[in-house]
């Protein structure tokens, strides 16, 4: 049953050879890597006027100020990533770019910093996805948590069929998004050419200042500014997942991930213009408290407000029950919600990376049976959906944790593009080419000026307001990634071989034992598979438990009459493990040299609920024996009549779809290919 819903959810297994089937062209590219920077205009620009609406509607003259920054900023940083994608094609972005030049632990931060925010690209889209649904069904109100978790483990689902079946799945979506926006911005501005500009259902509220001591004036209002700014920079977030993602990309594999980059930077800069601009003409009043509106109808306490989508759709097409606003709705919650696609693209992708180079468990480098990195897109799913659990899927909450981790990868992504093309000009006289290199590295200096401004501004205006738990987590992974990469560090000197001849020495004699609880068929095949292995000593060991037992077992030995000598151990307080285990650690003592082999008979159960009532003093010495040095541990299955039925997943042979074995007819098994013969 398990194999079949796994079947169902995530389709049949891919050979390895097929991995170049999924490579994508640059229409299926820009919705998996470019949904989240394309899809964050649809809250950009409400970010930025939830915060100037601070002090009522005196400082939304503002907003086209803060907005042409976070245009310019989108214009410098999707150059900059363009110059990455070309020098870097390997893949690894910002973390790749940042550990070749600036060090290991200067890209472990970076690497740090992208995971967090990867995990906060998908709470911060699903939410915002199911706040507009919520817009459009206000009842729904009450499922959002549900809605939201839901959304997380479809998205994670459709990753795991691989990245092109996701790709085709998530088209459609982001081009009906793009389509709807700019349907819905050329009809505004067409609106408002023949004078029939459109007006938002806020309009008519007036805005309590939060700030009742006075009018934000001085330091005060730059700070109010910066606060803005910070909070539109949200429109950045994910333009480094297609730096990350080249080596999914159809050959010329650099140039086509430019291209894609380009084209993600231009939609998006029109598209949030737009938004701005008729949020502005329309004179959207958004707070975080409706009761900060004047007038607002109903409990401003527990009513919803609509969102700047939501209100700038129904004011251009004629009401809220009008077919294009629900359309431009159900667009913008479904590319909110896949969104965070941009992030089970890079998260899984940049996890894959980290594993190779051992800060990760190397799990997360492992492709699944559709060939996506499967550890990594549920791992990411989640952590997600405990995060969607804890916040209640708010936005407003989970909004301040955001965009940290951007612009750390931002800021010293660019500074290690400066050293790149500094070791590019020491080694080139080509005048062509070092034209080409001191352009792209005052680009790319201009870009960490830039964004390590920008860092600074977020750092200052929402650190206290939540960002610092990003900040910790960033730690807690920079920490517990080095510390992964010292034990792999660690256990690779371990076992690195040193001297051939003296690693691989044989044991002097190889001292076997037999552990019996009765004389039943287990255990004749334990002791006939420990005889075949021709040990040089070899004996049966019982623990005298009940005397009784012990006596009858004694009896059927010396009935029996087998070869193999009986030794029994006293055990005055009924305990089993400590014995055996004492004893076989006393004849290592005593012989250091000789190499002990303890056979354990083991029943093979077909149902779950058996395992609780089988095998349980086996497992438990088995635990305690291993870490006893030069004992080894053979188990000796015996399978019970149950066993056929808890067999179905081991059917098809480890590697049997990779190797293309046929599946033999009526037995849902996979037939092994003959070896070819051999002159």
């Amino acid at each position: 049953m398990p194999s079949a819903l796994k079947r169902l959810v995530i389709g049949k297994a891919m050979r390895s050879e097929e991995l170049g089937e999924t490579l994508l062209p640059k229409r299926l590219a820009l919705p998996i890597f470019a949904s989240d920077p394309l899809s964050s205009v649809a809250y950009a620009t409400e970010e930025i006027l939830l915060v100037l609406t601070v002090g009522g509607t005196a400082f939304l003259y503002l907003t086209p100020w803060v907005a042409l920054g976070v245009v310019a900023l989108m214009a410098v940083v999707v150059l900059s990533y363009r110059q990455v994608v070309h020098a870097y094609p390997g893949g690894g972005g910002s973390y790749e770019v940042v550990t070749r030049n600036l060090g290991a632990k200067a890209g472990l931060v970076v690497a740090a910093s992208l995971m967090v925010d990867y995990v906060m690209t998908v709470a911060v889209s699903v939410a915002s996805g199911v706040d507009n649904i919520i817009s459009a069904f206000p009842g729904l109100g009450d499922y959002r948590v549900v809605m939201a978790c839901g959304f997380v483990a479809i998205l994670a689902a459709m990753n795991l069929r691989g990245v092109r079946e996701s790709g085709k799945a998530f088209a459609a979506p982001t081009y009906l998004f793009i389509f709807g926006i700019l349907l819905m911005v050329i009809t505004g501005f067409v609106k408002m050419a023949f004078g029939h500009a459109p007006v938002a259902s806020s309009a008519k509220y007036a805005i309590i200042p939060t700030d009742h001591n006075g009018t934000l004036a001085g330091v005060a209002l730059i700070m109010l500014g910066l606060k803005a700014f910070a909070s539109g920079c949200t429109a950045l977030t994910g333009v480094e997942a297609i730096s990350n993602g080249v080596p999914a990309f159809r050959a010329p594999k650099s140039k086509n991930a430019a291209t894609t980059m380009s084209w993600m930077g231009i939609t998006a800069v029109v598209m949030f213009i737009g938004i701005t601009v008729l949020a502005l003409v329309a004179k959207v009043h958004k707070t975080n408290d409706s009761c900060q509106l004047v007038g607002y109808p109903g409990d401003c306490h527990t009513a919803s407000q609509p969102t700047v989508i939501a209100q700038l759709a129904s004011s251009i097409f004629g009401g809220d029950h009008s077919p294009l606003f629900y359309f431009i709705q159900a667009a913008t919650a479904l590319v909110l919600i896949l969104a965070a696609n941009t992030a089970f693209n890079g998260f899984p992708l940049l996890g894959s990376i980290l594993a190779q180079h051992r800060y990760l468990p190397r799990q997360f480098h492992t492709r699944g049976d559709r060939l996506a990195f499967s550890n990594g897109i549920i791992a990411l799913a989640a952590v997600n959906i405990l995060l969607l659990w804890f916040y209640k899927a708010n936005v407003d909450n989970l909004i301040h944790l955001y965009i940290l981790g951007v612009f750390t990868s931002f800021t010293l992504s660019q500074i290690g593009m400066v050293r790149h093309w500094n070791e590019v000009l020491r080694g080139e006289s080509d005048p062509k080419v070092r034209a080409g290199a001191q352009r792209s590295r005052v680009i790319n200096a201009f870009g960490a000026c830039t964004t390590g401004l920008v860092f600074v501004i977020v750092m200052a205006t929402k650190f206290l307001e939540g960002a610092w738990l990003a900040v910790l987590a960033a730690i807690v992974l920079f920490v517990m990634m080095r510390g992964i990469r010292k034990h792999y560090d660690s256990v690779s000197e371990e076992l690195a071989v040193e001297d051939p001849r003296a690693d691989s020495v044989r044991p002097s004699r190889v001292h076997g034992i037999v552990l019996v609880s009765k004389l039943h068929k287990p255990t004749l095949r334990a002791l006939g598979y420990a005889e075949a292995f021709r040990p040089d000593l070899l004996e049966a060991v019982t623990v005298a438990v009940e005397k009784e037992d012990t006596e009858e077992l004694k009896a059927q030995w010396e009935q029996y009459d087998l070869r193999v000598p009986l030794k029994v151990l006293d055990s005055p307080y009924r305990e089993i493990t400590k014995p055996v285990v004492a004893y076989v650690r006393s004849v290592r003592r005593n012989s250091p040299r000789d190499a002990v082999a303890v056979f354990i008979p083991e029943y093979v159960v077909g149902h779950w609920w058996e395992h609780f009532l089988h095998n349980q003093s086996a497992l438990w010495l088995k635990s305690r024996l291993l870490f006893t040095p030069g004992v080894m541990v053979i188990s000796v299955p015996w399978q019970l009549s149950s066993a056929p039925k808890g067999d179905h997943p081991a059917r098809r042979g480890p590697g049997s779809v990779r190797r293309g074995e046929p599946l033999v007819e009526g037995t849902g098994r996979r037939e092994p290919i003959a070896a070819p013969e051999r002159s």
